[in-house]
């Protein structure tokens, strides 16, 4: 079938937007048709959403459906960051994508003064990723029977769980949960290099098969949202998500003075006053001042699920004066990522992984490091500018208004 002829039955409605494929030569004819489709009904030219290089038809199968296109995002560089890790043990370049103006020139600065400063100590302390659903029964002695059964059956289900999988395994069920007659288990994987959203859900419904067959409790939902994903959460704060990290560094008075323009003592109240005391009276559960800039922009470039910012900024900042050098740290419970799978198949994002070492397999914990080292300098650089009375002054100068 011709494009005109595609385009016009789209137009009545004869052909929906997922079956172009099946009357089209090529996946990247389909491409040109749905959108042409789009610019004849918006009257519209979409000649730059047109230019792309990306293996489109690769995309297809696993990033994206009814494609008619791409964008663009600038990525800049910052660096170099010195990190002392045990996996990113070195001098990094991280590309950040992002459209706001003076956010790479504000990680820059904050990882030229970590840089001369000696470096940030990073380490992961835990990784795990977690589904749980939501099961109901006729009442609450019921819904305590079923958390016995999950409790009792555990290595059983733990064998069921990673018999669908080569790379997950079944840490624990724990929380368990009981409200009146329904019951959130959460279950907790490692997934390796995965981010393991799908791996785990698999792994989950598995499981569940056995429980429903065994006793009359029903599913209810796959999620609960005790998981929790892509939302802020208390219980991702305590309990963690993904890879859970965290950074610190001591600068020097000197290095604060020159590079930051400030002191210590200053860094120090703006972070009690700002980032404690001012997310505490407005009830948020970040108590930070922008983890979200660098962990996008982060994200963007590298291909992560970008609805993980949500959950991927949650953490809490710390600055302390020792005798006018700067202590200065940040915690990151919830911080899912992939080296391998999802977006990070994408060429570009593959590229941007390359350029801190972290594509393919066995480089997940590495890059958890990187991110929160490149955090930790966007954090320390925000605050810095705060304490200096520099921030309007840097949006006007790089944020051109």
């Amino acid at each position: 079938m011709k494009a005109n002829e595609i385009i016009n039955k789209l137009k009545k409605r004869e052909i929906k937007l997922y079956e172009v494929e099946k009357y089209s030569s090529s996946v990247s004819e389909a491409v040109d048709i749905r959108r042409k489709f789009i610019e004849e009904i918006s009257d519209l030219k979409l000649s730059k959403i047109a230019d792309y290089t990306l293996n489109m038809e690769a995309a297809q199968k696993k990033n994206i459906e009814n494609p008619i296109g791409t964008i663009q995002i600038p990525v800049g560089i910052a660096g170099p960051l010195k990190v002392k890790g045990k996996y990113a043990d070195g001098d990094f370049y991280v590309p950040l994508a992002t459209s706001e103006g003076a956010l790479v020139a504000s990680v820059n600065r904050g990882a030229s003064t970590i840089t001369e400063a000696g470096g940030v100590n990073v380490r992961i302390i835990d990784d795990k990723m977690t589904r749980a659903p939501v099961i109901k029964t006729d009442s609450g002695v019921e819904a305590i029977k079923i958390k016995e059964w999950f409790e009792d059956n555990f290595q059983k289900l733990k064998q069921i769980a990673e018999s669908t999988t080569n790379h997950g395994k079944l840490l624990k069920i724990d929380p368990i949960l009981i409200i009146g007659n329904y019951i959130y288990p959460r279950f907790v994987y490692s997934t390796g290099d995965s981010m393991g959203m799908n791996m785990v859900t698999i792994a989950t419904e598995k499981v569940l098969d056995l429980l429903l067959n065994e006793t009359n409790a029903q599913l209810i939902a796959l999620s609960g949202n005790v998981c929790v994903d892509k939302k802020t959460s208390a219980i991702n704060m305590v309990e963690g998500r993904g890879k859970t990290v965290v950074a610190d560094i001591l600068i020097p008075s000197n290095v604060v003075k020159n590079k930051l323009k400030t002191t210590a003592s200053a860094i120090e109240e703006v972070n009690i006053a700002k980032n404690l005391l001012g997310s505490a009276v407005s009830g948020s559960m970040s108590f930070n001042a922008h983890y979200a800039n660098m962990i996008a922009a982060i994200f963007l470039a590298t291909g992560q699920d970008i609805a993980h910012t949500v959950e991927g900024s949650l953490g809490i900042t710390t600055a302390e004066n020792r005798n006018g050098d700067l202590y200065f740290s940040v915690n990151m419970p919830d911080l899912p990522i992939a080296t391998v799978g999802g977006g990070t198949s994408l060429e570009t994002a593959k590229e941007c992984l390359s350029i801190m070492d972290v594509a393919g397999g066995g480089k997940a914990k590495k890059f958890a490091e990187i991110i929160i080292a490149t955090v930790l300098a966007g954090e320390l650089s925000l605050l810095g500018a705060l304490a200096a009375g520099h921030l309007a002054r840097a949006h006007k100068e790089l944020g051109r208004g």
